[in-house]
């Protein structure tokens, strides 16, 4: 996820680290199971009509003239810009949204009124939110790389251009002044004051009520931060690293993962580090010194000149923090968060790693043991410990050892086309929504879909999604939803249409056989998806409170609740068929796969407390040698160490793409979601379409506009607790609840 300073520009990919946990050494963020960019990483209404299942190939049809039309209130995004466009939208964009600010710093104080300046304000921002994602999007997906360079340009002026809005000490003070008055006259708009009283925060949470000094401090800083953020990640979507390997040196993996490799002139393979390519490999090739060479490349990546940015990302945070008054950028970023401060942080995650530490030591002692004996029956020398390149393929081993999953066999159910039609049959039904293709849609790449999302109870259109699935060169590596217009009112009144992209790197189909998933990644399109409803049910009055623009720390909330149905045996039904003969998963395999959910339960999620806390580290001191502080943590909490000349932080793109500081939001989230499922969903049904009209109601639709803390109230009718996220765990057994 990435948050541009000034007006809130946010993505989130939340399980795109999800696969990461345990296909990689868990070096990055993602586990096989909970999601993050989630937890993964290391990653609603009355059904009034019969289910329409959707596919991608025969699903209802809509023209594309239908869904464009009439200007803004339409989706009217356009993909064919070229790089001149862009520079050229860009400038006018900045121009067009700066005259407003003008005007409004221009007005005299005595004149300052809701109309003239809270509204105005936020015409701009919801004008500036429309028009912005035509112009930095391209540079995550575009297979031009001329327009991903113009892109990553105009998101380096966009980004200095938020930081110089955002710094206008002339509009905070008509800002505050607005606030005063309708103090003073005890005006109350609640949705309005709200608004206002958030303008009001930003701006003192950015110094302008501080000195001109401080503030140009804060501004330059601000700006170099952001250059350094957005060149972070260039690099990354560029890497296009490969390695070359022998048959025998990939010696375990399935005749369809060699089949899809290119090949060399002498027939060796070149294996990429895009995740179709190395998660498999690390999880099922049983030649240690092949899986070794690929986690050290893969945990390389960008090592010299991201580790640069990322330590002077770290001291110019903590720079800004200082010059506002925090005695660490944590405590700084936490602020506005559900967690508000870095001790309570702490104590969360100090918590959770005595929860999990025994666990932990005896997954660990009987890894060892499967090691141990493998090396005896293949002639490899045991060194008594494991590896970070062992842990992904022994994780694995354990889920075939103690609950006998035969992913080989698992994967042949989950073709991409039967998941896509489970999937959208499960949230229609839930949602109480109806899903069309987009019929010759405007897209950027041939492999884009694009689909209408009507209410299907009233048949209004409510917002547009697009599907982008596969790898490509130079385009965003992990899985992560984009929201590309927000859904809130504009200047009549009248919402506007919500558009999202989900981005993911799924394996291509080939000669003789289609797109196959794994079961973690059937996971990650749960979840990102489930980003991808938040955008479009959003029904705010502004377009900062729009989708998923809620406190970071809850951000993962919905998406992570609904990963749990890919763990339920009816809708795991709905959505696999054998890709050659359409036969179900049977039921042995089924029921081996759900009890397989607390397989390395405790390595997987002390991976989450390891990332929480070097993220925590590093943003709590001036300065860090990041590839230390990982490899402490790792070895301290996980009992892995790292390897020795990597650092993967350099490739940890949470930590400049707006979790910087609150990377424990994906734990935090999971215990909330945790508990919104099993106790309202699970126990009154988990298709229930009352329970799902009230989930949209309650947390879709309110987006940022209500805190989450309340909506959870609302929804549970009390207060969270944690006991349901150790028991689905297999932690404990509770004997009473335990509110957080």
């Amino acid at each position: 996820m990435r948050t541009c300073v000034g007006f809130d520009r946010i993505f989130y990919g939340a399980c795109a680290l999800k696969a990461e946990i345990s296909v990689s050494t868990f070096q990055e963020a993602g586990g096989d199971r909970y999601c993050c960019c989630c937890c993964s990483v290391w990653t609603e209404l009355p059904v009034s009509k019969p289910l329409l299942r959707m596919t991608i190939h025969n699903g209802s049809v809509t023209c594309a003239r239908d869904c464009s039309q009439a200007g803004n209130k339409r989706n009217a995004l356009r993909w064919d810009l070229t790089p001149d466009d862009i520079s050229t939208m860009t400038d006018s964009l900045i121009n067009r949204v700066k005259a407003v600010y003008d005007d409004v710093g221009s007005l005299k104080i005595e004149n300052v009124s809701v109309e003239n300046t809270l509204k105005a304000l936020a015409y701009a921002k919801l004008d500036y939110a429309s028009s912005l994602h035509v112009l930095d999007f391209p540079q995550y997906v575009c297979p031009s790389k001329e327009v991903r360079t113009a892109s990553t340009e105009a998101d380096k002026k966009l980004s200095e251009f938020d930081v110089e809005m955002s710094m206008r000490e002339d509009v905070f003070k008509r800002i505050t002044a607005l606030q005063v008055l309708l103090i003073i006259k005890t005006i109350f708009y609640p949705k309005k004051r709200g608004f206002l009283d958030r303008l009001v925060t930003l701006g003192k949470r950015k110094g302008l009520h501080l000195s001109k000094d401080i503030q140009e401090d804060i501004k330059r800083t601000s700006k170099r931060i952001s250059a350094l953020s957005i060149e972070f990640n260039k690099n990354l979507n560029e890497d296009n690293t490969f390695l070359i390997f022998s048959e025998r040196e990939l010696g375990g993996l399935a005749d369809s993962y060699l089949n899809g490799l290119d090949t060399t002139e002498d027939g060796r393979y070149k294996v990429t580090l895009e995740y179709p390519h190395y998660y498999p490999l690390m999880k099922r090739c049983y030649n240690p010194e092949t899986r070794r060479t690929m986690e050290r490349a893969f945990h390389s990546r960008c090592k010299e000149v991201n580790t640069a940015i990322l330590e002077e990302l770290i001291q110019l945070k903590a720079n800004v923090a200082d010059l506002l008054g925090y005695s660490c950028y944590g405590n700084y970023v936490l602020e506005i968060n559900m967690a508000k401060n870095a001790s309570n942080v702490s104590d969360f995650l100090d918590t959770f790693y005595e929860t999990l530490k025994p666990i932990g030591m005896k997954e660990r002692k009987y890894i060892l043991a499967l090691k141990k004996r493998e090396c005896l029956m293949k002639g490899y020398q045991f060194d008594g410990q494991i590896n970070a390149w062992d842990l992904p393929y022994y994780m694995n081993q354990v889920e075939q050892c103690k609950f006998a999953v035969n992913k080989d066999k698992l994967i042949e159910y989950f073709p991409l086309d039967v998941v896509t039609e489970g999937l959208f049959g499960i949230y229609q039904e839930l949602l109480g929504l109806t899903f069309n293709e987009v019929e010759h849609a405007h897209v950027w790449h041939e492999n884009v879909k694009l689909y209408s999302a009507l209410d299907t109870e009233t048949g209004e259109e409510i917002g547009q999604f697009y599907l982008d699935l596969h790898p490509r060169e130079g385009k965003y590596g992990h899985a992560a939803c984009f929201g590309l217009q927000p859904g809130c009112r504009g200047p009549d009144g009248k919402r506007r249409l919500p558009v999202a992209a989900m981005v993911a790197n799924f394996t291509k189909s080939r000669k003789g056989c289609p797109s196959l998933l794994q079961h973690h990644e059937v996971e990650t399109y749960f979840h990102e998806f489930g980003h991808v409803m938040h955008e479009l049910c959003s029904k705010t009055t502004f377009s900062d409170f729009s989708g998923t623009l809620v406190e970071t720390d809850f951000v993962e909330v919905p998406s992570q609740m609904l990963e749990n149905w890919v763990w339920e045996k009816e809708p795991l039904r709905r959505m696999s068929r054998h890709y050659k003969d359409g036969t179900p998963i049977p039921d042995n395999l089924l029921d081996k796969l759900i009890a397989s959910r607390v397989a390395n339960t405790g390595l997987m999620n002390l991976r989450q407390v390891v990332l929480g806390k070097v993220d925590q580290s590093l943003h709590s001191s001036p300065h860090a040698d990041t590839a230390e502080v990982f490899a402490k943590h790792c070895k301290e909490i996980l009992g892995v160490p790292a390897t020795p000349g990597t650092n993967m932080t350099a490739s940890f793109s949470h930590l400049v793409g707006g979790y910087d500081g609150q990377y424990y939001s994906y734990l935090w989230s999971e215990v909330y979601s945790m508990d919104i499922y099993f106790n309202r969903f699970k126990k009154e049904g988990i298709m229930n379409p009352k329970v799902g009209q009230e989930y949209r109601r309650v947390i879709l639709e309110t987006g940022g506009s209500v805190d989450g803390m309340d909506m959870l109230k609302t929804f549970l009718g009390r207060g969270p607790c944690q006991d349901a996220f150790f028991q689905c765990k297999g932690l404990i057994k509770s004997q009473e609840t335990q509110t957080l």
